[in-house]
């Protein structure tokens, strides 16, 4: 499934506007092709969504589920991703509230709402619930049969999470397309997979056919497109992630762009974000297996420089640029052609 492009959107973001846990609805709003006509936060209800995020489409905002009915919403997507990703309490009476008003859900959250006997029971004829994140069947442990493909496979890697693999993997599928190469994005997480329609929600895997997870998928695709550009998850650096392991294992990149924000000195409090050079060593020397598999470069760096402005990321590029070797932009801000140039130079 991904998100229906003949029904109107509604996102709640409640206090995901402003804050730090609404990457899912801000990535939708900037990528989707679906109609979204209202975005729902109450700390932002009459603000200009533009202003806010500079998201360019117009959309209003409004304070409830009740209050975002005059839209004529017919589809209420959860688009929020807190840490856990559990269902918020007071996000309750607002689902139970779009499925009185006649909305269907689309929840990416590991809550799940399907198998809630009390939404069953507002639920009327034409409305449904898709719980985003859900375990393929049929996977098996990875062989590392990617490394048989010939195209390429472009993983994303992370100094954190939430730094903006994704967007950075959307942008170089789109730079990838207007050249007129066959490329597909391949989703991993419950943005992407609204988005894309398809692909493998990892942290809903068990981690031991996680990257089996991913190897399936990449291998439905990889024998009918000339690049492949993989979504990445998590970080190396971060102690409660595992989904970069099994992302590397599964799809057996070929290149790796590094994304970083800029500004961000630690993960967490007590461990800080190694100099970017040393970064790029630990994933190259993960990725290679200390030698045991092919060397897998990192060819570029997406800067994150949402929060400054242009001439501050633009100063920032040139040193990432200087210190690293490597090419360096913000490929939401500038586009991801320089990223591209890289990739396909190596």
């Amino acid at each position: 499934m991904r998100l229906p492009l003949n029904q109107k959107i509604a996102i709640l973001l409640h206090e995901g506007i402003r804050g730090t846990h609404g990457k899912t609805g801000l990535s939708l709003l900037r990528y989707s092709d679906a109609p979204i006509v209202v975005a729902i936060d109450r700390d932002c209800s009459g603000e200009s969504l533009e202003e806010l995020t500079g998201i360019k489409r117009n959309v209003p905002i409004a304070a409830s589920v009740k209050d975002a009915l005059q839209f004529k919403p017919q589809v209420l997507v959860i688009g929020i991703a807190p840490k856990g990703g559990n269902l918020p309490d007071d996000y309750w009476h607002e689902i139970k509230d779009a499925l009185v008003g006649g909305m269907s859900i689309v929840n990416g959250l590991h809550t799940p709402l399907g198998k809630s006997p009390e939404l069953k029971t507002l639920l009327k004829p034409g409305q449904l619930i898709w719980d985003v994140r859900k375990e393929p069947s049929n996977i098996g442990v990875c062989t590392l049969a990617a490394r048989s493909l010939s195209c390429k496979r472009v993983l994303t890697v992370g100094t954190d999470m939430a730094v903006g693999k994704m967007s950075a993997s959307l942008e170089l599928n789109r730079s990838s397309r207007l050249r007129g190469l066959r490329t597909k994005f391949i989703a991993t997480g419950q943005t992407g997979l609204m988005l894309e329609g398809d692909g493998v929600a990892l942290d809903s895997v068990r981690v031991d056919f996680a990257a089996g997870a991913v190897e399936q998928i990449v291998m439905r695709y990889g024998k009918n497109y000339d690049i492949l550009h993989i979504e990445g998850q998590g970080s190396l650096l971060h102690p409660s992630s595992t989904a970069t392991l099994p992302l590397i294992r599964g799809s057996q990149p070929t290149q790796m762009i590094l994304v970083h924000r800029l500004g961000q000195h630690q993960v967490i409090e007590g461990v800080p974000i190694p100099p970017l050079v040393k970064v790029i060593k630990l994933y190259e020397m993960v990725a290679s297996g200390a030698g045991a598999f092919a060397s897998v470069p990192v060819v570029g760096i997406a800067l994150n420089t949402r929060n400054f402005d242009e001439d501050r990321a633009k100063k920032a590029i040139s040193l990432v640029e200087s210190e690293t070797g490597l090419p360096c932009t913000d490929a939401i801000r500038f586009g991801g052609d320089k990223l591209l140039d890289a990739v396909m130079r190596s």
